[in-house]
């Protein structure tokens, strides 16, 4: 049985480039116009990662609204590797601001094709985009990267201002706060715009988080430019004041204490005599984070919880059949065991005792031959548990025989069951066990308001979910469990505290090494971890922490 474990795995070839360093991209475009001559168009730049011939998304800026020649907060940080050729595709869309549907009711207004090393080259890359149909337009981006320079802490502030100037007739200011770096070369760099508080003088905006290398570059005593506008409705704000600060006078702010500066209009200095300030702007708080890496929790002995459910519903068709999904072939594995190996060969590396819970979902089970969404594949309820993945393999192909294939296809029990083990850990307060659920479907899941119940809940657990499509479907609903396409909410209407899953379709890698599969599903997992981690303020333990806690078998 282990033959075609043993064919799978060989036919991985997985490696890992060592990262060279990270590199800070920073956006602005000019000249947008907009498909809607009536109004100024919403920007919103999406970046997508080339990986093994699929084109993928990385993150994307905030939109900005009526802007034509938008300056984005939003700081892109990538990994550069020397060695490899990385693509990029910035994408430039206009956001219908009444939509919830993300991307997919949005105008697409054009797009840009690059190399990471192109960029960091450069220092400053500008070009023309190029519209839908390939011809160029006016439009331009400019991308801008900065090298990470060894210091990966962040700062957290809480501005806060007080008594600002009116700006509006018929109502108060709506003001918000942009922190511009004053750059070696004497440029002005934004580094951060927060939110617009509306019809208030005494805005209280919200804390935000910053890289102490996008603040000051690691030099304390770097000049920052903060300016205070009304914000207006069709993109032309109106100015209120500004000042300068430094980190070292808001390092003030650390110990509880209150940093304060005077908010000036130059112009009003020179023409009012009593003209005092338009209003004060206060840093309530400045806390400085260490942001700790996956690496460190890792070393410091954090276990990487795998478990596999896989779908055994009907439409999957009678694994006697050669065109089932579920077919075993004595030399070529299907495609629920070509994906369940390429990913589970990844996780066992982080497992110490290598034992996997694998589960069905969508069957008829013996002895009573009633429907489950949460069996043991190896039918031990008690210990559901399989040695390695060849264990999984092995118990996934010894109980096809015995199952009677059924319905529907729901995943939310499953989710529900290793939330359970994951809410567990929170108590420890420790980076001890991290949960991934490799969930392998080959439809369009039924119970889809409890799978986004599940989802949303689950969000505020340390665990993350990975869904691979198998076979032809339609996986277009699969799409909105992936955040990566606006926010995905419960049927309440809450929203998830951090995107966990990733759907991906495995024909779009039918021609691809396996490894290409394992490094799309899995290259957010880091991230998420750390996120999980270092939102709950869980530091992870230093090694010799974790070997001294650390039982031994003689």
């Amino acid at each position: 049985m282990s033959d075609i474990y043993e064919s799978a795995a060989n036919s991985l070839g997985l490696f890992s480039s060592p990262c060279l360093t990270k590199v800070e991209l920073r956006l602005t475009c000019k000249g947008i116009s907009d498909r809607d001559a009536l109004s100024k168009p919403d920007p919103c730049v999406v970046l997508n990662m080339q990986s093994h011939g699929q084109w993928m998304e990385v993150d994307r800026t905030e939109v900005i609204r009526s802007c034509v020649n938008p300056t984005y907060s939003k700081v892109f940080t990538l990994d550069f590797y020397f060695e490899e050729v990385q693509r990029l595709r910035f994408e430039l869309y206009d956001i219908n601001s009444s939509s919830h549907n993300g991307l997919r009711e949005a105008d697409f207004l054009g797009s840009v094709e690059c190399t990471l090393g192109q960029i960091v080259h450069q220092r400053k890359l500008t070009k023309a985009l190029l519209r839908p149909g390939g011809t160029v337009g006016k439009a331009i981006i400019m991308i801008t990267a900065e090298e990470l320079t060894g210091n990966d802490d962040y700062i957290e502030l809480s501005f806060s201002a007080r008594k600002l100037d009116d700006k509006d007739f018929f109502s108060k200011s709506d003001p918000f706060l942009e922190i511009y770096r004053l750059n070696d070369d004497a440029t002005l760099q934004l580094v951060y715009r927060t939110e617009t508080v509306m019809n208030n003088l005494n805005p209280v905006w919200k804390t935000f988080k910053v890289s102490l290398n996008s603040l000051c570059s690691g030099d304390h005593e770097r000049k920052l430019q903060c300016t205070v506008w009304d914000w207006d409705s069709n993109g032309k704000h109106d100015y209120i004041g500004e000042f300068e600060a430094t980190f070292k006078e808001m390092r003030g702010a650390i110990d509880g204490r209150q940093v304060q500066w005077p908010c000036i209009n130059p112009k009003y200095k020179v023409k009012k005599k009593n003209y005092k300030n338009s209003g004060i702007v206060i840093l309530n708080q400045c806390k400085i984070i260490k942001m700790h890496s996956f690496l460190d929790y890792i070393m410091g002995g954090c276990q990487i919880q795998f478990t596999v459910a896989i779908d055994f519903t009907a439409s999957n068709g009678d694994p006697r059949n050669s065109c089932s999904l579920h077919y075993i072939h004595p030399y070529q594995p299907n495609e629920y065991l070509k994906a369940l190996v390429a990913v589970g060969e990844i996780c066992q590396d982080y497992d110490s005792d290598k034992m996997f819970p694998a589960f069905g979902f969508g069957a008829q089970i013996p002895p009573d031959y009633k429907v489950s969404h949460d069996f043991a594949v190896n039918f031990n309820e008690e210990n559901p548990e399989c040695a390695g993945i060849q264990g999984v393999v092995e118990a996934y192909q010894a109980c096809l025989p015995k199952l009677q294939l059924y319905g529907p296809t729901n995943i939310a029990p499953i989710i529900q069951k290793v939330a359970n083990s994951a809410s567990q850990e929170v108590h420890t307060k420790e980076a001890m066990q991290y949960f991934i659920l490799l969930i392998l479907t080959d439809g369009v899941i039924t119970d889809m308001a409890d799978t986004r119940e599940a989802i949303v809940q689950a969000s505020h657990l340390p665990m993350s979910v990975i869904i691979v499509g198998i076979g032809n479907a339609d996986f277009s609903d699969m799409q909105m469990l992936d955040g990566d396409d606006g926010i995905l909410r419960s049927p309440k209407g809450e929203p998830v505290l951090r995107d966990i899953v990733q759907f991906v379709p495995f024909r779009n890698f039918k021609h691809a090494s396996p490894a290409a599969l394992a490094k799309s599903v899995l290259a957010e997992v880091p991230n998420q971890v750390v996120d999980y981690y270092n939102s709950k303020g869980i530091k992870p333990k230093v090694p010799s922490e974790y070997q001294s806690s650390r039982q031994f078998g003689p």
